[in-house]
């Protein structure tokens, strides 16, 4: 059987290319692995899909090459996607920060993808693997697949990244990329919960959740913080896990809303204990387990202002290190991926092998949590689209 195009992946980037190229009258395959097509995007959100943030600039992503994202972004904006979701009548709301989700379920979202397929006559097939590739010598490509063998001019990859291998993750972008001598950028876990280095003692603040300042080097994220049992995650840990080094210590300042003037001046006039000082502002739970045992149950205006500054400057200034990440089977994605040299910014072809196209969470482009890499998505899977 022959095609124009066959996607290998039905997830986000690989359904919207096929729409794309099925709207040009392309004769187009998707093949999926999974038994469900679209099950990353089922899951995501909260099982609402936060499907783009309308705040999406080039900024937001991180790649070896910052500027690689912008032709596609350009061409395929949030409002873009935007009204291809008001088309289907599926209502949405703004969460926070530009960070757009479903009011119902996601599941909308893939029935919405896939009519969308149906209409521009692309072939879908789920429970079907990829065996082998090959490229034949007049340069189209020759798949041995579960489902039979194949041949095509040209073959997208849109395989997605390592994270969540439960919903089925696999590496056979990178293979395919590693089989036709393309160039890889180091993988690993991203937006993804953080181990602490030394966590003894604060195991027990595990469901504590606290509105705080991450920095990490020049990046700095202004939300929740949620203690687990082995470390940190929530929003802002996620954000900041992309930018984080082993060893190198994050800063957290656990009180944003007060400076640290402030605070040394409202210590100074206080005759509460520290731990019942810090539960005005903080959730007791923390307060109580943060501090040492001694010096939580000391009365403030019986200390010097070098042990109140001490406390000021632990919730100001927190300093943490961290072992080790979550690793993938948490993490929201995957940082790295085909090296961004390899790839035109304007159609996502190989620029070594024409007709081979890679897109979405495969390329070494990782947006930021809350609905970027969707965009992504939805970009990249345009980009390519209008090209093969």
């Amino acid at each position: 059987m022959n095609y124009d195009a066959i996607i290998i992946g039905g997830g986000a980037a690989g359904l919207f290319c096929a729409i794309e190229a099925g709207k040009r009258r392309r004769k187009v395959l998707v093949i999926e692995h999974n038994a469900q097509i679209g099950r990353k995007i089922l899951i995501s959100g909260g099982g609402r899909c936060n499907f783009t943030n309308i705040h999406t600039r080039p900024e937001n992503f991180i790649s070896r090459n910052p500027h690689f994202c912008k032709s596609a972004l350009a061409r395929y904006s949030p409002q873009d996607f935007i009204e291809l979701v008001k088309k289907h009548k599926i209502e949405f709301y703004e969460k926070k920060l530009g960070q757009l989700f479903c009011r119902e379920s996601s599941r909308l979202i893939v029935e919405m993808l896939l009519r969308e397929c149906e209409r521009a006559r692309a072939d879908i097939w789920a429970d079907c693997s990829v065996k082998n590739i090959e490229r034949e010598p007049d340069r189209s490509f020759e798949l041995e697949t579960t489902g039979g063998n194949l041949t095509c001019d040209s073959l997208v990859i849109a395989t997605g990244g390592l994270s969540f291998p439960k919903v089925g993750a696999t590496d056979l972008g990178y293979s395919v990329a590693k089989q036709f001598g393309l160039k890889r950028v180091e993988t690993r876990p991203g937006l993804v919960p953080l181990v602490f280095a030394d966590g003894k003692g604060l195991s027990s603040l595990a469901g504590v959740s606290i509105d705080s300042i991450v920095y990490a080097g020049k990046r700095e994220f202004r939300e929740n913080i949620l203690f687990t049992h082995r470390g940190l995650s929530g929003p802002a840990i996620l954000q900041v896990s992309n930018y984080t080094q082993k060893g190198v210590a994050v800063l957290i300042d656990l009180l944003p809303v007060k400076s640290e003037d402030e605070m040394l001046r409202l210590a100074g006039t206080s005759r509460q204990t520290v731990d019942n000082f810090l539960g005005r502002f903080l959730p007791n739970r923390f307060a109580e387990a943060f501090c040492d045992p001694v010096l939580a149950k000391r009365r403030l205006d019986q200390m010097n202002k070098k042990d109140l500054g001490g406390i000021v400057k632990k919730i100001k200034n927190w300093q943490v290190k961290f072992s080790e990440t979550e690793g993938y089977h948490k993490a929201e994605v995957t940082l790295g991926g085909i090296s961004t040299a390899e790839l035109s910014s304007q159609t996502m072809e190989s620029n070594r092998v024409p007709g081979l196209y890679f897109i979405g969470e495969v390329v070494d482009v990782t947006g930021w949590l809350g609905g970027y890499n969707f965009q992504w998505a939805w970009a990249s899977g345009y980009a390519a689209g209008q090209a093969v």
